[in-house]
């Protein structure tokens, strides 16, 4: 078994050096969760095997592979092509895009992988939204702005003209990452929520990083606002509130009551609605303004019910 975990993190050094470049040895040795030590013996045995690995001296020093290497196109094991199709198929199955379909079916004609008991499935997806992937993915590829209406956190509904990036499967939903040409800078706009998206003539003005680059470089892409509550629940709610909210317990009490801390957007209502469903199975015990926040709410719900 040491043997063969050895060889298999040899080949993904040498893949990740062909597609990251220089890169130093304590870099690798936090990737790969082994020690300098290890790095350096890992390093030693791939340049005894011939594959040509630079070292480099210095401050921005670190271990690459000449530019003149190719890895040997079939390279993929069964494993590798069965992940290749998982991602694929959730691929087809939120876009419903013909040219990936035809790609799953030439990956499954030609490797015949084992099941990796992985399913990607996006088919929830309303046919506004598949429509709305479609449509960015032709932007994208084509570099072309794209102007749509869009209702934020705060229900500001205006119109955007952006450069897109990018779509992507985050936080639960689909984004567009994108440059704002107002703003000046790289932001992400919820699917859910844009409407009278239109593909412009206009090209590109500006020359844009990788997407993966964008987002490590730039924490203004998650624009939400973020907030820490602590509550108190009933044993009953407990296990919605951990499924719903994310929550963590912190403190359980001898009735099976627990005290439970999440993190949620300040300005959605997503949670807020979640909490109110348990009615009297959950208490806000802080920040204090959430608990008046909560208070309004269902004062305003009595209030309309009492009409009745």
């Amino acid at each position: 078994m040491g043997t063969k975990m050895k060889t298999e993190r040899l080949y993904a050094i040498t893949v990740y050096l062909l597609n990251h470049g220089r890169t130093s040895a304590s870099e690798l040795a936090k990737h790969f969760e082994v020690s300098l030590r290890t790095i350096q013996r890992d390093i030693d045995s791939l340049c005894l095997a011939g594959i040509p690995i630079i070292s480099i001296a210095g401050v921005a020093g670190g271990y690459e592979i000449s530019d003149r290497f190719e890895l040997d196109k079939a390279f993929a094991t069964k494993e590798d092509y069965s992940y290749i199709q998982t991602a694929l198929r959730g691929l087809v199955s939120a876009t419903r895009d013909p040219k990936a379909n035809h790609t799953l079916e030439k990956i499954t004609r030609v490797s015949n992988p084992d099941d990796n008991g992985i399913i990607l499935d996006f088919s929830v997806l309303r046919e506004k939204d598949q429509s709305l992937l479609q449509l960015l993915q032709t932007a994208v590829a084509l570099k072309h702005v794209v102007t749509f209406t869009y209702t934020n956190n705060d229900n500001e509904t205006r119109r955007h003209s952006v450069e897109p990036i990018a779509v992507i499967y985050r936080w639960y939903a689909w984004y567009l990452l994108a440059y704002s040409k107002v703003k000046e800078d790289y932001r992400t706009y919820k699917l859910v929520r844009m409407c009278d998206l239109k593909i412009t003539d206009m090209p590109f003005e500006k020359e844009h990083e990788t997407a993966d680059a964008i987002l490590k470089k730039n924490d203004k892409t998650d624009s939400r606002r973020y907030l820490e509550i602590l509550i108190k629940c009933k044993e009953t709610a407990k296990s919605r509130i951990i499924e719903y909210l994310k929550g963590t317990v912190i403190q359980e009490f001898p009735d099976g009551d627990a005290m439970i801390k999440a993190t949620v957007v300040e300005n959605e209502q997503f949670w807020i609605g979640t909490l109110l469903s348990l009615g009297d199975k959950a208490e806000i015990i802080a920040p204090e303004e959430i608990r008046g926040r909560l208070l309004k709410s269902a004062e305003e719900i009595v209030s309309l019910y009492k009409k009745l």
